[in-house]
C-alpha cells in the first residue's frame, strides 16, 4: 500500500519549570496552553532514572 503525502513535523524539547531550589517543580500550565496557541503537542516525557521528568518532548506539523 503507497503513501500519497507524508506530514513532516518539527519538535521543540523544554525542561519542566522549577522552583529556586530546583527540586520542586512549577506548575507548567501557563506555558503548555502557550506552547498549544501556537500549535504545539506534548508528545513524550524523558523521565529521570530516580524519578522526576527531565524533558517534555512536543511536536507541531510543519503545514500548520
Amino acid at each position: 500500500m503507497g503513501r500519497t503525502s507524508s506530514t513532516a513535523w518539527e519538535y521543540k524539547v523544554i525542561e519542566p519549570p522549577t522552583e529556586l531550589t530546583k527540586r520542586e517543580s512549577t506548575n507548567p500550565e501557563p506555558r503548555l496552553n502557550e506552547l498549544g496557541a501556537d500549535g504545539w503537542r506534548l508528545v513524550e516525557t524523558v523521565s529521570y532514572d530516580g524519578g522526576g521528568t527531565k524533558f517534555l518532548i512536543f511536536e507541531r506539523s510543519l503545514e500548520d
